[in-house]
């Protein structure tokens, strides 16, 4: 096997994550018979003396069947009264199956904020820590009965990626309906299965296919942005089918799995470039890209362009002249300031204002240089 699949056969502690369309059906609502089988991976692995946390959807779709709801609703009200019902459905079933092997669970419920604020988002380290030093399985969701469209995390693989760095995990698995990463759409016989991914190169330009199963939110382009992501932090990541949940949480001879980044950034760093809200952009020269891939500070000479409306102190993307982001940055000027410093060198412009715009210490790179 692969040097990245023994990492996450002998992984210490490990964060999985299953999805909607993996333990709920639109009919029947939550399938026990396959969250057993879940739960009966998950207590082979804490026998191996490794840690869990389980990050499950499956709320809102629990919640289907009891409210008589033929498919997934669509207006946030019902959603939220969906999950309302689902969670405890789906938090009991869990204790239940995981009662089976005298392991307790603990359910943390998440929203956004809990991860973007700092203060949040020590609270949620040290309620995990503590969980785990119990010896409970954490079980996770987005708090869905509250969350807006404002403060959602979007889909639980984000969040999975989220709480793997939170927590500290040696692995994070991705479970679904789909066994591993295509480079297209996998109901597509002609399609192949990528079952290591070494570098960024190995997915640019890969066209992925969605869950067909209409109950969850994320499909394999989440899963892939959730994978890259935990990668790029320095997590080895699996991404498999819940139906071979034994094989990933045993050998991880299944699925595909993305080779972890040579550094893990810190918790700081991690906020900072995939948690934290961004507020703003500022537009780069080629110059400045390269510098900032290299982990130089930001200068007002490589601006070519600013928007929205930030002030010193917050988080702004960084982005190329396609506009794509390359970086993240607590930036040291308000945006009022910049445009009479943008394009211009350190000697042009007053000593008050002779400073980094983005401090090297301070900054993230979204991408290898």
């Amino acid at each position: 096997m692969s040097g990245t699949r023994v990492e996450i056969a002998e992984a210490r502690r490990v964060v999985v994550k299953v999805g909607s369309s993996a333990l709920t059906t639109a009919g029947d609502g939550l399938d026990v018979k396959r969250l057993d089988a879940l739960v009966d991976a998950i207590a082979a692995r804490v026998a191996r003396e490794c840690q869990i946390v389980l990050v499950s959807s499956g709320a809102i779709g629990a919640g289907l069947a009891p409210l008589s709801l033929g498919k997934r609703p669509r207006d946030l009200a019902t959603k939220q009264a969906a999950a309302s019902v689902g969670q405890l459905a789906l938090a009991h079933a869990y204790a239940e199956s995981f009662g089976r092997y005298s392991l307790t669970v603990g359910q943390v419920l998440l929203t956004s904020d809990d991860v973007v604020r700092r203060s949040h988002y020590r609270n949620a380290q040290r309620t995990f820590s503590r969980l785990l030093a119990l010896g409970a399985v954490p079980v996770v969701n987005e708090n869905d009965t509250v969350a807006t469209q404002e403060i959602r995390f979007g889909d639980n693989d984000r969040l999975a990626a989220l709480v793997a760095h939170l927590v500290g995990a040696d692995a994070l698995i991705l479970l679904s309906d789909v066994d591993g990463l295509y480079d297209g759409d996998p109901r597509d016989g002609a399609t192949r299965k990528i079952t290591e991914v070494l570098s960024e190169s190995d997915v640019e330009g890969i066209a992925v296919g969605m869950s067909s199963s209409g109950l969850g939110t994320g499909g394999m382009v989440s899963k892939l942005a959730a994978a890259r992501t935990a990668a790029g932090a320095g997590i080895p990541v699996l991404l498999a089918a819940a139906a071979d949940a034994a094989g990933a949480l045993g050998s991880a001879d299944v699925g595909t799995a993305f080779a972890p980044a040579d550094t893990r950034l810190s918790a700081r760093r991690f906020w900072l470039g995939y948690a934290a809200d961004s507020t703003g952009r500022l537009r780069l020269d080629d110059g400045a890209v390269a510098a900032i891939l290299r982990r130089r500070s930001l200068l007002a000479a490589g601006i070519t362009g600013i928007e929205g409306k930030f002030e010193a102190g917050d988080v702004v993307d960084l982005v190329d002249a396609k506009d794509v982001p390359v970086a993240r940055g607590v930036v040291s000027f308000d945006a009022g300031e910049l445009p009479d410093l943008i394009g211009r060198s350190t000697h042009e412009v007053s000593v008050e204002h002779r400073r980094e715009v983005v401090h090297a210490d301070d900054l993230v790179p979204l991408r290898r240089s």
